[in-house]
Protein backbone atom coordinates (compact mmCIF):
# COMPACT_ATOMS: atom_id res chain seq x y z
CA UNK A 1 0.00 0.00 0.00
CA UNK A 2 1.57 3.29 -0.99
CA UNK A 3 0.74 6.94 -0.57
CA UNK A 4 0.23 7.39 -4.30
CA UNK A 5 -3.42 6.57 -3.60
CA UNK A 6 -3.76 10.18 -2.46
CA UNK A 7 -1.16 11.86 -4.60
CA UNK A 8 0.69 12.83 -1.42
CA UNK A 9 4.47 12.84 -1.58
CA UNK A 10 5.18 14.09 1.94
CA UNK A 11 7.10 11.78 4.23
CA UNK A 12 5.62 13.45 7.31
CA UNK A 13 2.11 14.60 8.05
CA UNK A 14 0.94 17.28 10.43
CA UNK A 15 -2.44 18.30 11.81
CA UNK A 16 -3.15 20.40 8.70
CA UNK A 17 -2.24 17.74 6.13
CA UNK A 18 -5.73 16.33 5.58
CA UNK A 19 -7.54 18.05 2.70
CA UNK A 20 -11.30 17.67 2.50
CA UNK A 21 -11.35 18.24 -1.27
CA UNK A 22 -8.92 15.40 -1.95
CA UNK A 23 -10.80 13.21 0.50
CA UNK A 24 -14.25 13.85 -0.94
CA UNK A 25 -13.00 13.26 -4.48
CA UNK A 26 -11.76 9.78 -3.49
CA UNK A 27 -15.04 8.99 -1.76
CA UNK A 28 -17.10 9.86 -4.84
CA UNK A 29 -15.96 6.66 -6.56
CA UNK A 30 -18.35 3.79 -7.24
CA UNK A 31 -18.17 0.00 -7.36
CA UNK A 32 -18.72 -1.48 -10.81
CA UNK A 33 -19.85 -5.04 -11.37
CA UNK A 34 -16.82 -5.59 -13.58
CA UNK A 35 -14.53 -4.91 -10.62
CA UNK A 36 -16.23 -7.55 -8.43
CA UNK A 37 -17.39 -10.28 -10.84
CA UNK A 38 -17.71 -12.88 -8.05
CA UNK A 39 -20.05 -10.76 -5.92
CA UNK A 40 -23.72 -11.68 -5.92
CA UNK A 41 -24.80 -8.06 -5.45
CA UNK A 42 -23.59 -4.55 -4.75
CA UNK A 43 -25.48 -2.66 -2.05
CA UNK A 44 -24.59 0.95 -1.24
CA UNK A 45 -21.27 0.43 -3.10
CA UNK A 46 -20.42 -2.55 -0.85
CA UNK A 47 -19.93 -5.90 -2.66
CA UNK A 48 -22.12 -8.68 -1.25
CA UNK A 49 -21.14 -12.36 -1.38
CA UNK A 50 -23.01 -15.59 -0.73
CA UNK A 51 -21.68 -17.59 2.22
CA UNK A 52 -22.93 -20.80 0.65
CA UNK A 53 -20.75 -20.20 -2.39
CA UNK A 54 -17.75 -19.47 -0.18
CA UNK A 55 -18.25 -22.76 1.66
CA UNK A 56 -18.55 -24.65 -1.61
CA UNK A 57 -15.31 -23.12 -2.92
CA UNK A 58 -13.49 -23.77 0.39
CA UNK A 59 -14.46 -27.45 0.23
CA UNK A 60 -12.01 -28.20 -2.55
CA UNK A 61 -11.48 -25.53 -5.21
CA UNK A 62 -8.12 -23.89 -4.43
CA UNK A 63 -7.85 -21.80 -7.60
CA UNK A 64 -11.39 -20.50 -7.24
CA UNK A 65 -10.57 -19.60 -3.62
CA UNK A 66 -7.48 -17.69 -4.75
CA UNK A 67 -9.57 -15.77 -7.25
CA UNK A 68 -12.17 -14.95 -4.60
CA UNK A 69 -9.54 -13.88 -2.07
CA UNK A 70 -7.82 -11.70 -4.65
CA UNK A 71 -11.12 -9.95 -5.30
CA UNK A 72 -11.66 -9.40 -1.56
CA UNK A 73 -8.14 -7.99 -1.17
CA UNK A 74 -8.69 -5.49 -3.95
CA UNK A 75 -12.02 -4.40 -2.46
CA UNK A 76 -10.54 -3.89 1.00
CA UNK A 77 -7.37 -2.24 -0.26
CA UNK A 78 -8.46 0.05 -3.05
CA UNK A 79 -12.17 -0.57 -3.65
CA UNK A 80 -15.11 0.24 -1.39
CA UNK A 81 -13.17 -0.98 1.65
CA UNK A 82 -15.81 -3.39 2.98
CA UNK A 83 -17.25 -6.78 2.11
CA UNK A 84 -20.60 -8.16 3.25
CA UNK A 85 -21.04 -11.93 3.26
CA UNK A 86 -24.60 -13.16 3.64
CA UNK A 87 -25.34 -16.43 5.41
CA UNK A 88 -21.74 -16.60 6.59
CA UNK A 89 -22.91 -18.68 9.57
CA UNK A 90 -25.45 -21.12 8.18
CA UNK A 91 -26.13 -22.96 11.45
CA UNK A 92 -28.40 -20.47 13.22
CA UNK A 93 -29.12 -22.92 16.03
CA UNK A 94 -25.41 -22.93 16.80
CA UNK A 95 -25.31 -19.15 16.54
CA UNK A 96 -28.17 -18.85 19.04
CA UNK A 97 -26.36 -21.22 21.41
CA UNK A 98 -23.24 -19.06 21.24
CA UNK A 99 -25.38 -15.97 21.83
CA UNK A 100 -26.85 -17.58 24.93
CA UNK A 101 -23.33 -18.48 26.10
CA UNK A 102 -22.36 -14.82 25.77
CA UNK A 103 -25.43 -13.84 27.81
CA UNK A 104 -24.35 -16.34 30.48
CA UNK A 105 -20.94 -14.69 30.59
CA UNK A 106 -22.61 -11.30 30.95
CA UNK A 107 -24.70 -12.57 33.85
CA UNK A 108 -21.67 -14.16 35.51
CA UNK A 109 -19.73 -10.93 35.25
CA UNK A 110 -22.73 -8.86 36.32
CA UNK A 111 -21.98 -6.49 33.46
CA UNK A 112 -24.50 -3.66 33.19
CA UNK A 113 -22.62 -1.65 30.60
CA UNK A 114 -19.16 -1.68 29.06
CA UNK A 115 -17.94 1.28 31.09
CA UNK A 116 -15.17 2.02 28.63
CA UNK A 117 -15.84 2.11 24.90
CA UNK A 118 -13.39 3.65 22.49
CA UNK A 119 -15.84 5.67 20.45
CA UNK A 120 -19.31 5.46 22.06
CA UNK A 121 -20.85 7.11 25.13
CA UNK A 122 -20.72 5.03 28.31
CA UNK A 123 -23.94 3.13 28.89
CA UNK A 124 -24.75 2.75 25.20
CA UNK A 125 -23.89 -0.91 25.15
CA UNK A 126 -22.91 -4.04 27.01
CA UNK A 127 -19.57 -5.40 25.93
CA UNK A 128 -17.71 -8.60 26.77
CA UNK A 129 -14.03 -7.83 26.54
CA UNK A 130 -11.92 -10.80 25.43
CA UNK A 131 -15.03 -12.70 24.42
CA UNK A 132 -12.93 -15.03 22.28
CA UNK A 133 -10.99 -16.51 25.20
CA UNK A 134 -13.96 -16.50 27.56
CA UNK A 135 -16.07 -18.47 25.09
CA UNK A 136 -13.21 -20.92 24.55
CA UNK A 137 -12.57 -21.56 28.25
CA UNK A 138 -16.20 -21.59 29.34
CA UNK A 139 -17.78 -23.32 26.36
CA UNK A 140 -15.05 -25.17 24.43
CA UNK A 141 -17.39 -27.25 22.28
CA UNK A 142 -19.39 -24.21 21.18
CA UNK A 143 -16.15 -22.32 20.59
CA UNK A 144 -14.83 -25.08 18.33
CA UNK A 145 -18.02 -25.37 16.27
CA UNK A 146 -18.40 -21.58 16.05
CA UNK A 147 -14.83 -21.04 14.83
CA UNK A 148 -14.84 -23.94 12.36
CA UNK A 149 -16.05 -21.45 9.78
CA UNK A 150 -14.90 -21.37 6.16
CA UNK A 151 -15.93 -17.76 5.64
CA UNK A 152 -13.99 -16.37 8.59
CA UNK A 153 -10.88 -18.41 7.83
CA UNK A 154 -10.94 -17.57 4.12
CA UNK A 155 -11.27 -13.84 4.74
CA UNK A 156 -8.57 -13.80 7.44
CA UNK A 157 -6.16 -15.62 5.15
CA UNK A 158 -7.02 -13.28 2.27
CA UNK A 159 -6.13 -10.10 4.16
CA UNK A 160 -3.46 -11.36 6.58
CA UNK A 161 -2.12 -14.65 5.28
CA UNK A 162 -1.59 -17.64 7.56
CA UNK A 163 -0.76 -17.41 11.25
CA UNK A 164 -3.35 -14.73 12.02
CA UNK A 165 -4.57 -14.27 15.60
CA UNK A 166 -8.24 -13.64 16.43
CA UNK A 167 -9.57 -11.43 19.21
CA UNK A 168 -13.22 -10.50 19.67
CA UNK A 169 -15.57 -8.44 21.81
CA UNK A 170 -19.22 -9.44 21.96
CA UNK A 171 -21.23 -6.23 21.91
CA UNK A 172 -24.91 -5.51 22.54
CA UNK A 173 -26.30 -2.08 21.70
CA UNK A 174 -29.52 -1.57 23.61
CA UNK A 175 -32.64 0.22 22.40
CA UNK A 176 -31.88 3.91 22.66
CA UNK A 177 -28.12 3.24 22.45
CA UNK A 178 -26.21 6.22 21.09
CA UNK A 179 -24.05 6.19 17.98
CA UNK A 180 -20.30 6.23 17.93
CA UNK A 181 -18.50 9.18 16.42
CA UNK A 182 -16.83 8.39 13.11
CA UNK A 183 -13.38 6.89 13.38
CA UNK A 184 -10.82 4.51 12.00
CA UNK A 185 -9.70 1.46 13.93
CA UNK A 186 -6.67 -0.20 15.46
CA UNK A 187 -3.70 0.42 15.36
CA UNK A 188 -3.44 4.08 14.41
CA UNK A 189 -7.12 4.74 14.92
CA UNK A 190 -6.53 4.39 18.66
CA UNK A 191 -3.80 7.04 18.79
CA UNK A 192 -4.06 10.72 19.57
CA UNK A 193 -3.16 13.43 17.06
CA UNK A 194 0.07 14.17 18.94
CA UNK A 195 1.16 10.58 18.47
CA UNK A 196 -0.02 10.21 14.88
CA UNK A 197 2.06 13.07 13.50
CA UNK A 198 5.22 11.40 14.79
CA UNK A 199 4.80 8.47 12.41
CA UNK A 200 6.02 8.80 8.79
CA UNK A 201 3.58 8.34 5.96
CA UNK A 202 4.65 4.79 5.15
CA UNK A 203 3.61 3.69 8.65
CA UNK A 204 0.20 5.29 8.08
CA UNK A 205 0.04 3.05 5.02
CA UNK A 206 1.27 -0.03 6.90
CA UNK A 207 -1.12 0.04 9.85
CA UNK A 208 -4.33 -0.95 7.99
CA UNK A 209 -2.84 -4.07 6.44
CA UNK A 210 -1.84 -5.45 9.84
CA UNK A 211 -5.41 -5.89 11.08
CA UNK A 212 -8.75 -7.14 9.78
CA UNK A 213 -11.95 -5.77 11.28
CA UNK A 214 -15.14 -7.78 11.19
CA UNK A 215 -18.54 -8.25 12.77
CA UNK A 216 -20.65 -11.38 13.06
CA UNK A 217 -24.35 -10.58 13.31
CA UNK A 218 -25.86 -12.52 16.22
CA UNK A 219 -29.22 -10.84 15.68
CA UNK A 220 -31.12 -9.30 12.81
CA UNK A 221 -30.08 -5.66 12.47
CA UNK A 222 -32.71 -3.52 10.76
CA UNK A 223 -31.61 -0.03 9.83
CA UNK A 224 -33.45 1.46 12.80
CA UNK A 225 -31.25 -0.59 15.15
CA UNK A 226 -28.15 1.24 13.90
CA UNK A 227 -25.91 -1.21 12.00
CA UNK A 228 -22.46 0.11 11.19
CA UNK A 229 -22.28 3.30 9.15
CA UNK A 230 -19.58 3.07 6.47
CA UNK A 231 -18.00 5.63 4.17
CA UNK A 232 -16.96 3.63 1.08
CA UNK A 233 -13.50 4.31 -0.36
CA UNK A 234 -12.43 6.45 2.61
CA UNK A 235 -9.68 3.96 3.52
CA UNK A 236 -7.79 5.05 0.40
CA UNK A 237 -7.05 8.48 1.87
CA UNK A 238 -3.64 8.10 3.49
CA UNK A 239 -3.79 11.05 5.94
CA UNK A 240 -7.23 9.88 7.04
CA UNK A 241 -6.15 9.02 10.59
CA UNK A 242 -5.50 12.73 11.06
CA UNK A 243 -8.87 13.64 9.58
CA UNK A 244 -11.33 11.76 11.75
CA UNK A 245 -11.52 14.38 14.47
CA UNK A 246 -11.84 17.40 12.19
CA UNK A 247 -15.27 18.90 11.81
CA UNK A 248 -15.33 19.11 8.02
CA UNK A 249 -14.52 15.40 7.73
CA UNK A 250 -17.04 14.42 10.39
CA UNK A 251 -19.69 16.50 8.61
CA UNK A 252 -18.81 14.86 5.29
CA UNK A 253 -19.06 11.43 6.87
CA UNK A 254 -22.46 12.14 8.40
CA UNK A 255 -23.77 13.43 5.07
CA UNK A 256 -22.41 10.61 2.90
CA UNK A 257 -22.18 7.37 4.88
CA UNK A 258 -24.02 4.24 3.78
CA UNK A 259 -25.78 1.75 6.00
CA UNK A 260 -27.11 -1.72 5.23
CA UNK A 261 -29.40 -3.93 7.28
CA UNK A 262 -27.86 -7.22 8.38
CA UNK A 263 -29.47 -10.56 9.07
CA UNK A 264 -28.48 -13.02 11.76
CA UNK A 265 -25.52 -15.02 10.48
CA UNK A 266 -24.15 -12.33 8.16
CA UNK A 267 -20.54 -11.19 8.43
CA UNK A 268 -19.24 -7.73 7.59
CA UNK A 269 -15.50 -7.26 7.07
CA UNK A 270 -13.71 -3.99 6.43
CA UNK A 271 -10.34 -2.34 6.18
CA UNK A 272 -9.62 -0.76 9.60
CA UNK A 273 -8.80 2.51 7.85
CA UNK A 274 -12.35 2.75 6.49
CA UNK A 275 -14.11 5.61 8.23
CA UNK A 276 -17.08 4.13 10.08
CA UNK A 277 -19.24 4.33 13.19
CA UNK A 278 -21.94 2.29 14.87
CA UNK A 279 -25.33 3.94 14.46
CA UNK A 280 -28.07 4.98 16.87
CA UNK A 281 -30.41 2.20 17.96
CA UNK A 282 -33.71 4.06 17.73
CA UNK A 283 -35.84 0.95 18.16
CA UNK A 284 -37.87 0.20 21.26
CA UNK A 285 -37.15 -3.51 21.39
CA UNK A 286 -34.16 -4.58 19.25
CA UNK A 287 -31.00 -5.63 21.08
CA UNK A 288 -28.40 -5.24 18.35
CA UNK A 289 -25.95 -8.06 19.05
CA UNK A 290 -22.68 -8.47 17.16
CA UNK A 291 -19.45 -10.23 17.88
CA UNK A 292 -16.82 -7.67 16.91
CA UNK A 293 -13.80 -9.46 15.52
CA UNK A 294 -10.33 -7.96 15.30
CA UNK A 295 -7.75 -10.21 13.68
CA UNK A 296 -4.03 -9.43 13.81
CA UNK A 297 -1.19 -10.31 11.50
CA UNK A 298 1.34 -12.78 12.82
CA UNK A 299 4.06 -10.34 11.74
CA UNK A 300 3.08 -7.70 14.30
CA UNK A 301 5.61 -9.12 16.80
CA UNK A 302 9.27 -8.79 17.67
CA UNK A 303 11.72 -11.65 17.10
CA UNK A 304 12.94 -11.95 20.69
CA UNK A 305 11.00 -12.14 23.94
CA UNK A 306 12.14 -9.49 26.44
CA UNK A 307 11.04 -8.87 30.03
CA UNK A 308 10.65 -5.12 29.64
CA UNK A 309 9.25 -4.70 33.14
CA UNK A 310 12.45 -6.13 34.58
CA UNK A 311 14.50 -3.91 32.25
CA UNK A 312 12.55 -0.80 33.23
CA UNK A 313 12.95 -1.41 36.95
CA UNK A 314 16.67 -2.10 36.48
CA UNK A 315 17.43 1.10 34.56
CA UNK A 316 15.08 3.41 36.50
CA UNK A 317 17.56 4.17 39.38
CA UNK A 318 20.16 5.37 36.88
CA UNK A 319 17.64 7.61 35.10
CA UNK A 320 16.42 9.00 38.42
CA UNK A 321 19.98 9.79 39.53
CA UNK A 322 20.87 11.44 36.20
CA UNK A 323 17.79 13.65 36.11
CA UNK A 324 18.71 17.32 36.23
CA UNK A 325 22.46 16.85 35.76
CA UNK A 326 24.22 19.16 33.32
CA UNK A 327 25.56 16.35 31.16
CA UNK A 328 22.19 14.60 30.90
CA UNK A 329 19.16 15.90 29.02
CA UNK A 330 15.46 15.11 28.98
CA UNK A 331 16.07 13.87 25.47
CA UNK A 332 18.61 11.36 26.77
CA UNK A 333 16.09 10.11 29.31
CA UNK A 334 13.49 9.69 26.63
CA UNK A 335 15.91 7.72 24.45
CA UNK A 336 16.71 5.30 27.27
CA UNK A 337 13.03 4.86 28.13
CA UNK A 338 12.29 4.12 24.49
CA UNK A 339 15.09 1.53 24.45
CA UNK A 340 13.89 -0.28 27.55
CA UNK A 341 10.20 0.10 28.40
CA UNK A 342 7.21 -1.28 26.50
CA UNK A 343 6.03 1.38 24.05
CA UNK A 344 2.60 0.05 23.27
CA UNK A 345 -0.41 -0.16 25.56
CA UNK A 346 -1.82 -3.17 23.73
CA UNK A 347 -2.60 -5.99 24.05
CA UNK A 348 -4.48 -5.10 27.20
CA UNK A 349 -7.20 -6.50 29.39
CA UNK A 350 -9.67 -3.71 28.76
CA UNK A 351 -11.68 -4.55 31.87
CA UNK A 352 -8.63 -4.05 34.08
CA UNK A 353 -7.04 -1.27 32.02
CA UNK A 354 -9.76 0.98 30.62
CA UNK A 355 -8.66 3.63 28.11
CA UNK A 356 -6.99 6.46 30.03
CA UNK A 357 -7.56 9.04 27.28
CA UNK A 358 -10.68 7.57 25.71
CA UNK A 359 -8.65 5.47 23.29
CA UNK A 360 -5.91 3.46 24.99
CA UNK A 361 -4.51 2.61 28.43
CA UNK A 362 -1.19 4.11 29.51
CA UNK A 363 1.89 2.39 28.12
CA UNK A 364 4.83 1.31 30.24
CA UNK A 365 6.86 4.13 28.69
CA UNK A 366 4.23 6.66 29.75
CA UNK A 367 4.23 5.22 33.27
CA UNK A 368 8.01 5.43 33.46
CA UNK A 369 8.21 9.00 32.17
CA UNK A 370 5.45 10.11 34.55
CA UNK A 371 7.26 8.52 37.49
CA UNK A 372 10.50 10.26 36.57
CA UNK A 373 8.75 13.61 36.32
CA UNK A 374 7.14 13.03 39.72
CA UNK A 375 10.45 11.95 41.21
CA UNK A 376 9.04 8.62 42.37
CA UNK A 377 11.48 6.54 44.37
CA UNK A 378 12.80 3.31 42.91
CA UNK A 379 10.49 1.37 45.20
CA UNK A 380 7.41 3.38 44.22
CA UNK A 381 8.13 3.02 40.50
CA UNK A 382 8.81 -0.70 40.89
CA UNK A 383 5.45 -1.12 42.62
CA UNK A 384 3.69 0.83 39.85
CA UNK A 385 5.43 -1.13 37.10
CA UNK A 386 4.68 -4.50 38.70
CA UNK A 387 1.05 -3.47 39.32
CA UNK A 388 0.69 -2.47 35.67
CA UNK A 389 2.32 -5.71 34.55
CA UNK A 390 -0.07 -7.63 36.80
CA UNK A 391 -2.96 -6.25 34.74
CA UNK A 392 -1.52 -7.79 31.56
CA UNK A 393 -3.48 -10.99 31.96
CA UNK A 394 -6.73 -12.34 30.64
Amino acid sequence: MSNNLTGESDVWFDSETADIKQFSKLCEDSTSKDSVPLASDIVNQIPVYDGGVVRQIAAGHPQAMRDLQQEWIQVLLSGAGAVLIKNAVNDLVLLDEVTEAFYQIIRQEAVSDSGADHFAPAGSNTRIWNAHEKLCVGFPELFARYNANDVMASMCRAWLGPGYQITAQANIVHPGGRAQHCHRDYHMGFQTMDNLVQYPAHIHALSPVMTLQGAIAHSDMPLASGPTKLLPFSQRYLPGYLACGRKEFVDYFESNYTQSALEKGDMLFFNPALMHAAGDNITADVERFANLVQVGSVYGRTMELLDRTRMSIAVYPMLLSMSGKDDWSERSTRQVVEASAEAYAFPANMELEPPSNGLAPASQQQLMMDSLRLGDSVEVFADKAMAQQGLKRS
